[in-house]
């Protein structure tokens, strides 16, 4: 499940958001700029995938039961993916359609200072936003540069209102431009050039965020660094000759299931190899607390290397 601090992020998103979104979709009534339109769309958007993510958080907080033993963590992942795929369908949808009819019948902008004025504000308001969402984000990372700690992160909240945060960020500041320009300028169609550019943003955005969460969905292993710990945890013990396999997947960002392979020597008998696999448990518990369930297999090495080679096909 997620920590405690990504809902801090995201509930400061979701009051952020929900705010500037009133207030855009006010401008760009009494405006009738097809930018600031956009802007509210987007902001619309926003409000409701962070609700989505909050939901996701306690749909994978419920207990394990019979119908699904491993419990509901990944459950977050899903809405994650969901969250990705109404950025690009709604909020890129539907600012680029009305960019484009915009660009095909230019209408122009009735009293500029309003979106201005909006726009200063909601760039104020997002700005916080970003600044709670990349200051835990940095804080997480650790050592690691920002895209390996996205690509490595098992926990999807944090990076997706980061990501969607910059989006706003930078959908204000092409807002801005185009209001600028097609006022100044008497080129109404910039307007909807700006609507264009800021669903190419958020498509962009969601082609990201769909890519990080797909891969969790699937399901991704362990760090390296924990699947390391684990081996050595195994090999320290007298009883093993060989480590066959290690094989992780997280089933939500603090919950890894874990699977050993193990070759015991064949003079320990059935009472040690039972008391190994409870030490190994325990100890490998101890040191990783998201390794929540582990499962020991005994093996010897080649048959365990006979049983990794595909049996060939008749045709």
């Amino acid at each position: 499940m997620a920590n405690p601090a990504s809902k801090k992020v995201i509930y400061t998103a979701l009051v952020g958001n929900g705010l500037i979104a009133v207030t855009k979709f006010i401008a760009s009534i009494m405006t009738g700029s097809s930018a600031m339109l956009s802007e509210a769309i987007h902001s619309v958007v926003d409000t409701g995938n962070q609700g989505l993510l909050l939901f996701g958080i306690k749909r994978s907080k419920r207990p394990p039961d019979s119908n699904h033993p491993f419990g509901y963590g990944m459950e977050l992942y899903f809405w994650t993916f969901v969250v990705a795929i109404l950025i690009f369908a709604v909020g890129a949808g539907l600012s680029l359609y009305e960019g484009i009819h915009k660009i095909q019948h230019p209408v122009e902008i009735q009293k500029p200072v309003i979106n201005y004025v909006v726009l200063l504000l909601a760039m104020v308001f997002e700005g916080f936003a970003w600044y709670v969402a990349f200051d835990e984000f940095r804080r997480i990372k650790g050592k690691l540069g920002y895209f390996e700690a996205v690509r490595r992160s098992k926990d999807p909240t944090v990076f997706t209102v980061l990501f969607e945060d910059s989006a706003a960020m930078l959908g204000l500041i092409v807002a801005f431009l185009g209001i600028a320009g097609a006022t100044t300028l008497g080129v109404p169609e910039l307007d909807g050039l700006a609507s264009c550019t800021i669903g190419v943003i958020l498509a962009l955005t969601a082609m990201l965020l769909a890519y990080e969460s797909k891969s969790l969905l699937i399901g991704e292993r362990a760090q390296v660094e924990v699947i390391g710990g684990i081996r050595q945890v195994i090999l320290k013990r007298p009883e093993i000759i060989a480590v066959n396999e290690v094989l992780t997947m997280h089933m939500g960002p603090k919950d890894v299931l874990l699977n050993i392979s193990v070759d015991f020597d064949d003079r320990v008998t059935s009472v040690q190899v039972e008391d190994a696999i409870s030490d190994m448990e325990t100890q490998i518990k101890e040191r990783y607390a998201e390794v929540s369930r582990v499962f020991i297999e005994a093996q010897s090495w080649q048959r365990h290397r006979e049983s990794q080679k595909w049996p060939e096909t008749t045709t």
